[in-house]
């Protein structure tokens, strides 16, 4: 069977980020070198800091995460999952969350993540695939923090 690795170009850097089901992750800069990509250690959930996509979740749904956020140390958003994806695997965050879910942005960001340790679930738990386009997603470094990250701030 053949994998098809996903890939995260930055025309601005002019590298990539890919990953392969098995190989790790990967920074390929425009010289050739290659930097092995890891999610960040775990912390306590006030030390947190992370991205999330709020404004595509229902209005009451945005209200309580966005009030859940004061949970955590700090908050930010690229508006851009390629660079937010790029983010998380080389460790600089400790989470993602969407609620929209576009196969051409989640599909190669969750393979880099999960190949640079992430684990990676919809709101429900579920195993996230290209067809899904709702139902959210959270990444976080492991399934502790992931849980912990659902239970306490991504109460939807």
């Amino acid at each position: 069977m053949r994998r098809s690795p996903g890939i995260i170009y930055d025309p601005m850097g002019d590298d990539f980020v890919l990953a392969e089901k098995g190989s790790g992750a990967w920074q390929v800069t425009p010289d050739g070198k290659r930097v092995r990509l890891s999610v960040i250690e775990p912390a306590s959930l006030d030390q947190m800091y992370g991205m999330a996509s709020t404004g595509y979740l229902p209005g009451s749904d945005r209200a309580t995460v966005l009030g859940n956020m004061a949970k955590v140390r700090f908050l930010m958003n690229y508006r851009c999952a390629g660079h937010e994806y790029r983010t998380f695997a080389a460790g600089h965050v400790h989470f993602l969350m969407y609620n929209k879910l576009m196969p051409w942005d989640h599909l190669p960001g969750t393979l880099i993540a999960q190949e640079a340790g992430a684990y990676a679930a919809r709101f429900d738990g579920s195993v996230y695939t290209p067809n899904h386009t709702d139902g959210g997603l959270i990444l976080a470094p492991n399934r502790d923090m992931w849980d912990l990250l659902r239970n306490q701030v991504f109460t939807i």
